[in-house]
């Protein structure tokens, strides 16, 4: 069972649903990550989402595109970020996690290259948004073999066909992206979540995490009322941003958020 299936499946016969923070790798700078890939965990979060820094991340919104813009210069690239992977499992070797970002540099890499230097390094999952099923059969392979779950996004607009398709191709969880629109736009109406998580869960037996649009402790427990696992993004990544100049406030600021979070939905 992959770390990713154990992770909820403890879970579930807790009666917990997950927590999934989103940092970008490097931002501010790359001596933040791993600390901070440690400090969420202690703060209660159950699987951990590494973002790429990208040049276009064309699903992301002002707040995570600037942060990849800080790690970017820093020089920040997929092999570094395998190398951040890599420190952080010295010393945890159970939280789950799935790097979050965009083709291109996994082309550049070559899909086995990829696959086996992420084993390696021990990521459990990769998600990459601008990857269609369609396309991704070469690099779903890829990863089949070095044990590393693709996840896969469903949107609003996603219907049953659809739906069917990308939860055949995914594994470990899949992610409903709550919003029309970037990472951070809109705001989050729960009735629709809710709808829409039932109609997937038709579709799937894996569990269903939900993304976009939680912004504090409120929204992420009405979310855990109706889904599996609650994804954080734009709300952390701010927090980032808040104190980038003062990389030592950066662990207590994310943190906070994240407890208040955790306590919320372990209420609901």
């Amino acid at each position: 069972m992959s770390r990713i299936a154990q992770r909820f499946a403890d879970l579930k016969q807790a009666g917990r649903k997950a927590l999934i923070p989103f940092v970008t790798a490097g931002d501010p700078n790359p001596e933040v990550t791993v600390p901070l890939l440690h400090a969420m965990v202690a703060a209660g979060a159950d699987l951990l989402e590494l973002g790429v820094p990208f040049s276009d991340p064309m699903a992301e919104g002002p707040v995570i595109q600037k942060a990849c813009e800080r790690a970017l210069e820093h020089h920040v690239g997929l092999r570094d970020v395998l190398a951040m992977v890599k420190a952080f499992r010295q010393q945890d070797s159970e939280t789950p996690i799935v790097l979050m970002g965009y083709m291109n540099p996994v082309e550049v890499m070559g899909y086995e290259n990829f696959a086996k230097a992420a084993q390696a390094a021990g990521v459990d999952g990769l998600l990459t948004v601008d990857m269609p099923p369609e396309e991704a059969g070469d690099l779903v392979a890829a990863l089949g073999e070095a044990d590393i779950d693709p996840i896969f996004l469903l949107a609003p607009t996603s219907v049953d066909k659809r739906i069917t398709k990308i939860c055949a191709a995914a594994s470990g969880f899949v992610y409903y992206v709550s919003l029309k629109g970037v990472t951070g736009a809109g705001n989050l109406d729960v009735s629709a979540v809710a709808h829409k998580v039932e109609q997937i869960r038709k579709h799937t037996d894996l569990p269903i995490g939900v993304g976009f649009g939680i912004r504090g402790a409120d929204s992420a427990a009405r979310v855990a009322a109706v889904a599996d696992a609650v994804v954080v993004g734009s709300a952390v990544v701010s927090r980032v941003a808040e104190n980038a100049t003062q990389p030592d406030k950066i662990n207590a600021a994310v943190c906070g958020l994240l407890r208040e979070m955790r306590a919320a939905m372990d209420k609901q």
